[in-house]
């Protein structure tokens, strides 16, 4: 028999239940239409970023822009993702940053854009205070970071001393020392200890050597056997690489990270130290032998010396902190470019073998030219003779089309309100500059009648352009070609198998992972091999 109360309490717990779950149908439903519609709302919103793709070149997200996409660009190599942008957007793009940074600018390969802004408004785009800022811990007032009258002066004092005689006659001296006293018996021992080598490291010894020679008068012996640690060569590399962070990142968190010692700033921070200790101790040096020097000695005639003996607006003597800037700019300018070039090079005729015979024929051919009695001779004291290297046309065109492919500053920039920012990397891969053969590594292309001919500066503007045009690009080639071809003359270069060759996110274009060669030293049968193609 039921009992009364359990049925009662029975039909309770269902009415309450049944209660229960209305209520939580009703408060259910509009957290299911408030879902469908933050869904619907994400759909939409990446609907129409990548709508802005077709555009804009990329998609461009609400508050953050297009960073996504530089952040995946960074992830794999930046300047390739550039290129294939400004491929897509026949060579002009904008970059839309997050709303509270600055990092909006103007990306551009085109020819006529450069000429613009480098020589025909060359006044009104300066470096900018964003470029200034961003490099000043590195670079300061140096001319590679000045506007208006500091560069103008720093420029008017080098250009004056570039083109002097007794300059020129000091960089081929030091030049012809450091390779034949120095480099050529460093590749040698590496021959005699079956070891392979990194050939950017060395070539970047070469011109450290070479730079603190001729512009501060000073000898850091960076390439001698044994190849020593350089404390400063490190801290410079290093802090390059972490320069070039605060262009891809927002301000406010470059500068957050520098205020906290974090990550990159962490790293530029502790770098720029090794860079001041060695440029300070060079100034000190070079004070201490000047003020040694007698009346009647020969006057030196380094750069730095001649800043030294220079005043200010206000005639007073330059600030060590100026004179700092001085050399840290024309290491920048004098060791990383040529080096990286040189590196660059001898890699791609690795991959090229037909363009290292071409040059082959034409150094032997100049070397055949000498007479038999002077022809080869013992390998080290065979030496090239400066008009010898200027007939070195088709080796010329291989280092261009090596810079044209990968220039040592792969960026630069302007400012004029918007920040444009000149992708020269990219300029070598655009077909509407170079044709359908962009890609391909061509000298033939810079050779009129089997001499070789330049191309307008914003076609090419490794050298940079206008009013800033590179003062040490004859000196640059000179020095590639005299190092290249002392160094081809001599020995067979070869890459290492599956080595890696990256460029490097860093002010020039440093391969990531070095070059990893190994040589092997020429015989007399080469010279007869490429005498008789001649004949």
């Amino acid at each position: 028999m039921t009992n009364p109360s359990n049925s009662s309490s029975f039909l309770s717990s269902s009415h309450t239940a049944g209660a229960f779950s209305l209520r939580q149908g009703l408060f259910s439903l509009p957290e299911i239409q408030v879902l469908e519609l933050c869904l619907a709302l994400l759909v939409f919103i990446t609907i129409h970023s990548l709508r802005q793709k077709k555009h804009h070149g990329l998609p461009v997200w609400p508050i953050v822009g297009m960073l996504p996409s530089l952040v995946s660009g960074l992830r794999v190599d930046l300047y390739e993702w550039i290129s294939n942008i400004l491929c897509h957007r026949n060579g002009t793009f904008t970059f839309k940053g997050p709303s509270f940074t600055n990092l909006n600018c103007v990306v551009t390969s085109d020819p006529r854009n450069l000429e613009h802004i480098l020589k025909s408004k060359f006044s009104i785009y300066p470096k900018g205070e964003y470029f200034r800022h961003s490099l000043r811990d590195l670079l300061g007032n140096g001319i590679f970071n000045a506007d208006d009258e500091i560069w103008q002066r720093q420029r008017k004092t080098a250009s004056i001393e570039f083109h002097s005689a007794k300059f020129r006659n000091l960089t081929t001296e030091s030049l012809l020392e450091l390779v034949h006293r120095r480099l050529l018996p460093v590749l040698e021992t590496s021959i005699h200890q079956s070891t392979a080598i990194d050939l950017q490291d060395i070539l970047l010894r070469l011109t450290f050597d070479n730079v603190c020679i001729i512009a501060f008068g000073v000898d850091p012996g960076c390439l001698r056997l044994g190849l020593p640690e350089i404390p400063f060569a490190q801290a410079f590399e290093a802090a390059t690489e972490a320069t070039i962070m605060r262009f891809v990142m927002p301000t406010l968190i470059w500068k957050a990270m520098r205020y906290f010692n974090l990550g990159s700033e962490k790293k530029l921070k502790e770098s720029i130290k090794g860079v001041d200790l060695f440029a300070n101790e060079v100034i000190r040096k070079r004070k201490e032998e000047i003020y040694l020097e007698s009346e009647d000695k020969k006057q030196r005639s380094d750069l730095l010396t001649i800043f030294m003996r220079l005043k200010d607006e206000n005639g007073e003597a330059f600030s060590d902190k100026f004179l700092r800037d001085i050399c840290v700019n024309f290491i920048l300018a004098g060791r990383d470019t040529s080096s990286v070039a040189l590196s660059w090079f001898f890699w791609l005729i690795d991959q090229n073998p037909t363009v290292e015979e071409r040059i082959l024929e034409e150094i032997f051919g100049i070397v055949g030219e000498r007479g038999e009695s002077n022809k080869r001779g013992s390998e080290n004291e065979f030496v090239f003779k400066a008009e010898e290297v200027k007939k070195m046309h088709y080796l010329q065109a291989a280092l261009s089309e090596s810079l044209r492919l990968y220039p040592s500053v792969p960026v630069d920039h302007k400012e004029k309100g918007t920040k444009v920012v000149y992708a020269i990397y990219a300029m070598g891969r655009m077909e509407a500059i170079w044709g359908k053969d962009c890609q391909e590594f061509k000298p033939e292309r810079w050779l009129r009648d089997g001499r070789y001919m330049s191309e307008s500066a914003y076609k090419f503007t490794a050298f940079n352009g206008g009013p800033r045009l590179c003062l040490g690009k004859d000196f640059a080639y000179y020095q590639m070609k005299f190092a290249a071809a002392s160094i081809l003359y001599r020995y067979r270069v070869k890459v290492v198998e599956n080595h890696l060759a990256v460029p490097k996110l860093a002010l020039t274009m440093y391969m990531k992972h070095g070059l990893k060669v190994k040589l092997c030293r020429r015989d007399e049968s080469d010279l007869q091999k490429y005498l008789k193609t001649r004949i």
